[in-house]
């Protein structure tokens, strides 16, 4: 199959694109951008990064790596994508699926040594990002359609079952423990008469918060919010001495470049474990893209997607980061806050840089489970 000239927006005219310009989009929107388009793009900017921050502490935290992390994710991968993804509203950064899938993977190849589990995990984002560009240069876009929407939803629904039982122990204040699913469980129903009451209370409190605040006032930063009225109540009242169980403190700064310290020949299995993000995050981006572009009357280029999809994850993996994507829940945020062209990235990329310098401040009486609450109820993202 031929592959047709891409089009650009000119106007009301709608012209073939070639050369530089169809593989570097900000080339074709930018001359087209209109002014009053800025104070929503700055808008839907800052509610995605409300929303963001307490989703991607939680990521991270369940991909075996320090919350901060999933900031970083966000920071630099979403500024990435903007340079070369087709998406005008997509929003980039680590999602549920692709968190899990690291964080059950590494942890057998790290040997419990967090420096090498980060670096196994900033490689991976590496490769993703090589394997991008190979298949890029091959035209090899067109074989996401090979890979079955069935198979990826039961992905993701273990998934979200994996999740809610590895932050179960966390609501009820128990230990928890046990390798397998259904081992899990065993000991958790074991552990129920130590139930801590009032962690349970509080937990149940947020849980009814967050849901409420999907329900009745979606697309707003009610995870964040959230997650600040916890700091502040374990920090101002009694309840912290009561078993609560807290992020700990979160080192400041943006994040620094560093090339992983391990070689691909290094890791047994990371080859594998990359082409298998890859094709999930892949499938994830297209179609979260796919479905917002047809929203709002325009079609993104699956094989652009490619180049965006690996400068995002190169992006991460050199900026202590892990394997990132599109997620639909994110992007549907930014969608209904008003997003118009990739710009909203740089608000956006604002409010995390606060967030990078001023959250560790507060974040160490954040209670433990709060973060992860946020990736249980959004595992479909």
């Amino acid at each position: 199959m031929i592959e047709q000239p891409r089009l650009a927006e000119q106007g009301s005219s709608m012209t073939p694109v070639t050369g530089w310009r169809a593989v570097f989009p900000p080339a074709q929107w930018l001359p087209t951008y209109r002014a009053h388009w800025l104070a929503r793009d700055a808008i839907a900017g800052l509610t995605l990064a409300a929303y963001g921050i307490p989703v991607s502490l939680a990521y991270a935290t369940l991909a075996g790596l320090p919350p901060q992390y999933g900031i970083y994710c966000y920071l630099v991968g979403g500024l990435a994508y903007a340079l070369f993804g087709s998406s005008r509203q997509l929003a980039i950064g680590p999602t549920s699926a692709i968190s899990m899938l690291v964080g059950v993977t590494v942890a057998g190849m790290a040997g419990g040594d967090p420096a090498r589990f980060a670096s196994i995990a900033a490689l991976t984002a590496i490769l993703i990002a090589l394997m991008c560009v190979f298949a890029w240069i091959l035209r090899l876009s067109s074989l996401v359609n090979f890979i079955s929407e069935t198979i990826l939803l039961g992905f993701k629904a273990g998934a979200a079952l994996t999740i809610a039982l590895t932050q179960l122990p966390k609501l009820f204040g128990v230990k928890g423990g046990g390798e397998q699913f259904f081992e899990r469980i065993a000991v958790l129903a074991g552990q129920l008469p130590a139930t801590n009451w009032a962690v349970l209370a509080f937990g149940v409190v947020t849980l009814i918060l967050l849901l409420s605040g999907e329900r009745f006032l979606p697309g707003r930063p009610v995870a964040l919010l959230v997650v600040v009225a916890s700091i502040i109540i374990l920090s101002v009242t009694p309840l912290g001495a009561l078993g609560f169980k807290v992020v700990g403190a979160l080192p400041s700064g943006l994040p620094e470049f560093n090339l992983p310290a391990l070689r691909v020949g290094e890791v047994d299995g990371v080859i594998p474990l990359a082409f298998a993000c890859l094709l999930l995050s892949y499938v994830e981006s297209v179609s979260a893209a796919r479905a917002i572009a047809r929203t709002n009357g325009y079609e993104i280029d699956p094989r652009q997607e490619l180049l965006g999809l690996g400068a995002a994850n190169m992006a991460a993996g050199l900026f202590q980061g892990y394997p990132v994507a599109g997620g639909l829940s994110q992007s549907s945020v930014n969608d209904k806050a008003g997003a118009k062209r990739r710009s909203h990235w740089c608000s956006r990329r604002s409010r995390s840089r606060f967030a990078c310098y001023s959250w560790p401040a507060c974040w160490p009486t954040c209670p433990a489970w709060c973060s992860p609450r946020s990736c249980w109820s959004r595992s479909r993202a």
